[in-house]
């Protein structure tokens, strides 16, 4: 059986009351199936010191199931956003949790380079320490960066938890130049890896969600061409299912 992958879950839908449902229903019918969900309420957490009276409402319920860790969004800009900006968001996020339930376990940092060089890497590794040392964040604290594809060697040694290697359609992530990409990634290994597929056509997604489980921890594959992170998709059970079962 392929290793128990974690659902990567971009959930960038607003939510209003409902709007979640499936994401609910998906939790309760696969419990031993564990799910990391991005928040994403205004491009970031928002101005706000808290989210909305809709996410107030919903994230709590999150929370409450104990199959779910959930991360905040925040944006880089390719590292081109001040660290003092990005840093204020995390402490925004952190500071959720002084109302019980809506607190946050880590952050998905989108926007990092691929690109190695010092000063990348040292801006990377001071938001990653905001995001560690930061009191109200709970759990493992997790961090995630998404430059889309293979990062340069140099950022595994001291770099994030996990890092999306690939957010890509189907098609270009079966051509050569991708899979060639893929064969660097040594330095990573499994449980650091996550793999963003879309365009995926139905009757593939179960045996591409079997690949992928082999290469990463945390996986997130929709039938969607557009908008894939703003609605669920006609595949969504389709690739719960195929997170937990045996071929």
């Amino acid at each position: 059986m392929p290793p128990a992958s974690n659902v990567l879950l971009p959930l960038y839908i607003y939510p209003l009351p409902g709007a979640w449902e499936q994401l609910y229903r998906a939790l309760s019918t696969y419990p031993n199936l564990s799910f990391t969900v991005i928040l994403n309420p205004r491009n970031g957490p928002g101005a706000s010191v808290f989210p909305d009276p809709n996410y107030s409402r919903e994230i709590p319920k999150l929370n409450a199931q104990p199959n779910i860790t959930t991360v905040g969004y925040v944006r880089t800009n390719y590292c081109r956003r001040s660290i003092k900006e990005v840093c204020q968001d995390v402490k925004r996020y952190a500071g959720w949790s002084t109302i019980p339930g809506l607190g946050v376990r880590g952050v998905f940092f989108d926007e990092t380079p691929n690109l190695f060089s010092s000063e990348v890497a040292e801006y990377l590794e001071e938001v990653n320490r905001c995001v560690k040392g930061s009191e109200g964040m709970l759990g493992e604290r997790l961090v995630i960066h998404n430059p889309g594809t293979v990062p340069d060697a140099g950022f595994a040694t001291s770099g994030p938890d996990a890092t999306t290697v690939v957010e890509e359609s189907f098609a270009q992530y079966k051509s050569a130049i991708v899979q060639e990409r893929l064969s660097s990634l040594l330095p990573y290994g499994w449980s650091r890896c996550c793999y963003i597929v879309h365009s995926v056509p139905r009757e593939e997604i179960r045996e591409l969600v079997m690949e992928l489980r082999e290469r990463g921890r945390y996986l997130f594959v929709t039938e969607s061409n557009e908008d894939f992170y703003v609605k669920f998709g006609e595949s969504w059970v389709d690739f719960v299912e195929a997170m937990q079962v045996q071929r």
